[in-house]
């Protein structure tokens, strides 16, 4: 894909910029840079935000347009937590470290919040989060997992509702129980992603557009290929996710991309959407392959789910999406659907974040699993630590073991929709 190619969708989000930028032309000729931060998302703008912050030199390569990935086509939900359970990692690394995980994952809600404040984004964060059950079985599961936050994370802002205190929330009667979680909520994913790309090019970044890395040349000092020019950094941030092509080998096996799809309907306007989520909150359900949903600032209702691994659409896709949204809630039934989009997210085997560094000076992070939009800011920030010689915040994350899919670069991609397929068959149990 050519980098002309690589603009962003046709999305409620595109349509609803808010945020411009300072120039950002093609890399033209040489560089140089403390740090090349690779990845235009959140992840890579936080951390050549803090970088810049510091007094690095720091330049940021996109192969699109920033917020072109996942970053700004996503649901914008804000949630602490992973895209797995907290159970799987502290399995894995203990207690003690997963307890200092969870907490970041807090924290990085709360960057979040600060990021936006400090450097005026304009991206209608707005609080409140619903995990809905969709059966029996789910409630029990929410319990469990509420409890289990309480007295081993002190985690206290988990919340059980049923009936008509659910139906205060979210009016349907899909969901027996869902937990409401007072510090998760959402935003608009673009213009905070353009936001903090804004706030770096303030800083000192210099930020180049429709520009993709072709080739790493790992070495002291790394040079980064573009088609017409190169960088030669002290360090690199590898931020790019789903989109990293295979510049690092050894990590592309441990992560695969899944495509993800969300339509925005036309405006409801206060009193139907009060119909809807009177409180305003986010919503994401418990089944394997989940289905997520909130409201715009103009009252559009934004509902994401299905999945793909092979790149295609999935046949049927526009009339289950919009089937679902009327069984859900016959007030929407015959809503005018303004847009469709979809884009791909990075997954990990365990599901959890695989964060790292490779011959000392080349740092990445990847993987969130459908859960990035809070911990990446965060993974910007501890990026940041780690190259600067302060890594002991980032390697609770890059402790995490990570393999690689099974199946090989032929076979990984049936094995994991046949996989899908069975937690799919698992979710109408």
């Amino acid at each position: 894909m050519t980098a002309a190619a690589l603009r962003r969708p046709e999305s409620y989000y595109n349509a609803s910029v808010a945020v411009s930028l300072a120039p950002t032309p093609p890399l033209d000729g040489e560089a140089r840079a403390d740090v090349c931060v690779i990845g235009g998302g959140v992840t890579g703008c936080s951390a050549a935000l803090h970088l810049a912050e510091r007094g690095h030199r720091v330049v940021l390569l996109e192969a699109g347009e920033v917020g072109y990935g996942a970053s700004g086509r996503s649901g914008g939900q804000i949630l602490p937590g992973l895209g797995t359970d907290i159970g799987v990692i502290e399995k894995a690394l203990g207690l003690e470290r997963a307890r200092a995980i969870w907490e970041m994952s807090r924290e990085a809600v709360r960057l979040t919040a600060s990021l936006v404040e400090r450097h005026a984004i304009p991206c209608d964060l707005t609080w409140g989060y619903l995990h809905a059950a969709v059966k029996p079985r789910h409630v029990r599961e929410l319990r469990h997992f509420r409890d289990i936050l309480a007295e081993r994370y002190d985690y206290p802002a988990l919340s059980l509702l049923e009936g008509e205190a659910l139906r205060e929330h979210v009016v349907t009667d899909a969901y027996p129980a869902a937990l409401h979680d007072a510090e998760g909520g959402h935003l608009h994913p673009l213009n905070y992603t353009l936001g903090l790309a804004r706030a770096a090019q303030r800083a000192g970044v210099t930020l180049h557009e429709h520009s993709p890395v072709v080739a790493i040349e790992r070495g002291e000092p790394i040079r980064v290929r573009t088609p017409q020019g190169r960088v030669s950094a002290d360090r690199v941030v590898l931020a790019a996710n789903a989109y990293q092509q295979g510049l690092v080998p050894e990590l592309s096996g441990r992560i695969m991309r899944a495509a993800n799809y969300i339509v925005a309907t036309e405006p409801l306007g206060e009193a139907r959407a009060a119909r809807v989520l009177p409180h305003n909150d986010a919503l994401s359900d418990a089944n394997f392959v989940l289905d997520y949903y909130r409201l715009s600032a103009d009252r559009r209702l934004i509902y994401g789910g299905e999945v793909s691994y092979n790149g295609r659409e999935p046949r049927g896709l526009q009339a289950r999406m919009d089937a679902k949204i009327a069984r859900l809630f016959p007030v929407l039934e015959g809503v005018r659907i303004d847009y469709r989009w979809g884009g791909d997210v990075a997954i990990t085997r365990n599901r959890a974040p695989d964060f790292g560094c490779l011959d000392g000076n080349l740092f990445y992070a990847q993987g969130y699993s459908g859960h990035g939009m809070a911990l990446a800011g965060l993974a910007g920030q501890l990026l940041a630590d780690a190259v600067e010689g302060r890594r002991e915040r980032f390697e609770h994350f890059a402790a995490m073991p990570h393999r690689a899919f099974p199946g090989g670069e032929w076979l990984r991609t049936p094995l994991l929709v046949l996989a899908t397929s069975f937690y799919k068959l698992r979710d109408r149990l």
